[in-house]
């Protein structure tokens, strides 16, 4: 027998190629979408947007285009085209629900999607947190998620009437890895507030609940501890009062835009959301944000990255660009947004998802421009065009927010670990 040449023995010996993996696409869910104009343009919108149907409606369909989670928008003020106080227009959106309060009223409508409603730690306290998510886990079936935000504005401060906050300048956000010390600290407050829930989460061990008719016992006390927290802000006692839920530890995502930002989603979060405009960009927050991880000492997984959008999706080339066009004209004024503004075809924003992957990005979280339009196109038109790639998933493979991520269920901090007999 012929012996075989070196390049074809090469062939037969090289491994297979690792295959890429699947990108996570979640949505973010604001009034009539991201554009503030897009109610004007949608009937839809203009009636429906504060009732429950509509939110049903939205979160339904991305759910049938199997994103692995939406997210709702949240703050302690109106919406206002300034940093701080109120602009005075009435001819955008103004008003929204309850975040947290809504993805509980949708979680029994779905039963595969992550929720991960917005709650300000600045003004709320991470006891009524921790059960609020804890509670909306427990209702969902496992598929809850928190997205913890600081609030350095006047204006929220004085709707609450709590502490006082000086007027939030331009010149306090400019340089971003160079905050003021007060806008600084509220973010030490904000992973404050997430250790806190954390440790509520896992104050209840997973077999705390006994139920037990015969012996007259509802729970075990000596498996719901107080975790005894102190900060510079608030300390608390514990245990929770809401059992641990399916997760153990719901998802923790955090929106970040540089140094001290990344900080904070290093210290408390699993997920990151970043604004890269283009893929050297995208390189040098991957970077920044590993170096946030190391300068915090984070153990364990490290955060995964994803990148939000926003998106004007369109079959037709160049109609996404247009219907952009008419709506920045309704308002008076191009869209601004802290995130890349995409108009294009639903292959085009495939193409550049999937460049950004190759860079690091691990999934997106796409703001849609204008709903349910744009939604329809991340859900019928992207998702379709990442399944051909063997980009995306075809079906759901687990039940909790949690599994769609790949993060396993943590077990309490608080259990002692079994003895096994030898």
């Amino acid at each position: 027998m012929p012996e075989s040449s070196s390049t074809e023995h090469a062939q037969e010996k090289a491994p297979d190629k690792a295959p890429e993996k699947e990108l996570h696409i979640a949505v973010a869910l604001d009034g009539a979408g991201w554009h503030p104009a897009a109610w004007r343009d949608l009937p839809d919108a203009r009636t429906e947007l504060f009732k429950a149907r509509y939110w049903a409606g939205l979160v339904a369909e991305a759910e049938r285009g199997l994103l692995d989670f939406v997210t709702f928008e949240d703050a302690f003020r109106l919406q206002s085209t300034l940093l701080d106080g109120l602009d005075g227009r009435g001819d955008q959106v103004r008003g929204r629900f309850d975040a947290v309060l809504l993805a509980a009223r949708l979680a029994p409508l779905t039963s595969r999607i992550g929720l991960v409603p917005t709650a300000v730690t600045t003004h709320t306290e991470p006891f009524h947190v921790a059960i609020g998510i804890a509670s909306l886990d427990h209702v969902s079936g496992g598929r809850a998620g928190w997205r913890p935000q600081v609030s350095a504005r006047s204006t929220d401060a004085a709707n609450i009437g709590r502490r006082d906050l000086p007027e939030l300048t331009l010149e306090d956000v400019a340089d971003l890895a160079n905050l003021p010390q007060r806008v600084e600290d509220l973010f030490d407050e904000a992973a404050d507030a997430v250790e806190v829930a954390r440790r509520l989460w896992d104050s209840w061990e997973d077999d705390a609940e006994i139920r037990d008719v015969a012996t007259g016992r509802f729970i075990d006390r000596d498996k719901l501890h107080y975790i005894d927290f102190t900060g510079p802000t608030f300390s608390v006692k514990g245990p929770s009062i809401t059992p641990r839920s399916p997760q153990g530890q719901p998802v923790v995502a955090a929106l970040a835009h540089d140094v001290v930002p990344y900080r904070l989603a290093a210290r408390a979060a699993d997920v990151v959301f970043v604004t890269p405009h283009g893929t050297e960009h995208v390189r040098s927050i991957i970077t920044a944000v590993r170096e946030a991880e190391a300068y915090v000492g984070r153990e364990g997984r490290p955060l995964q990255v994803f990148a939000d959008l926003v998106v004007f999706l369109d079959d037709e080339p160049g109609a996404a660009a247009a219907r952009k066009t008419r709506l920045d004209e309704l308002d008076g004024a191009e869209l601004f947004s802290d995130a890349l503004v995409f108009t294009g075809t639903p292959e085009e924003l495939a193409d550049l998802l999937l460049e950004w992957r190759a860079a690091g990005i691990e999934g997106y979280r796409l703001r849609p421009g204008a709903l349910p339009y744009d939604l329809e196109g991340i859900t019928r038109g992207l998702a379709p065009a990442l399944r051909s790639r063997g980009a995306f998933r075809s079906a759901y493979e687990a039940n909790t927010l949690r599994g769609l991520l790949g993060l396993p269920r943590p077990a309490s901090r608080y259990a002692t670990p079994e003895v096994v007999a030898s």
